[in-house]
C-alpha cells in the first residue's frame, strides 16, 4: 500500500474516532453504538497501520484480493447495522402505539369525569 494511502487510512480512522466520541459525549448515540463505530475505526486503522495483516487475513479466508474480503467485511457491516435499526424502530413503534392507546384511555377517563 503506497504511503500516502496509508496516511489518509490512518487519518480517516482517527476522524472517525474522534466524531464518534464527540457524538457520544454530547449524547446523540448510546453507547452500545458507539463501540460499533470505535471498533470499525480501529479496524480501519490496523489496517492503516499494517497492511499486510489484511492481506495475510484475506488470504486466509480465500479471498483472491483484499479489495474483495474488505468489500464482503462492510457489506456485512451494512447489514448487521440495518438489522440493528430495524429492531429498534419496530421497538420504537410498538411504545409509540402503546402510548397512543394509554392517551386515548386517560381522554376517555377525563371526559367522563367532567360529564
Amino acid at each position: 500500500m503506497a504511503l500516502n494511502l496509508r496516511l489518509f487510512v490512518i487519518l480517516f480512522a482517527v476522524i472517525l474516532a474522534l466524531i464518534t466520541i464527540r457524538i457520544l459525549i454530547k449524547g446523540r448515540i448510546p453507547e452500545k453504538y458507539s463501540l460499533i463505530w470505535l471498533s470499525i475505526s480501529f479496524v480501519i486503522l490496523l489496517v492503516g497501520l499494517v497492511p499486510t495483516f489484511v492481506t495475510d487475513i484475506s488470504k486466509i479466508f480465500g479471498f483472491e484480493a483484499m479489495s474483495n474480503m474488505i468489500i464482503a467485511i462492510i457489506l456485512v457491516l451494512m447489514v448487521s447495522i440495518t438489522m440493528a435499526l430495524t429492531v429498534m424502530i419496530a421497538g420504537q413503534k410498538k411504545k409509540t402505539t402503546l402510548l397512543i392507546q394509554e392517551l386515548s384511555i386517560l381522554q376517555k377517563e377525563v371526559k367522563d369525569k367532567v360529564k
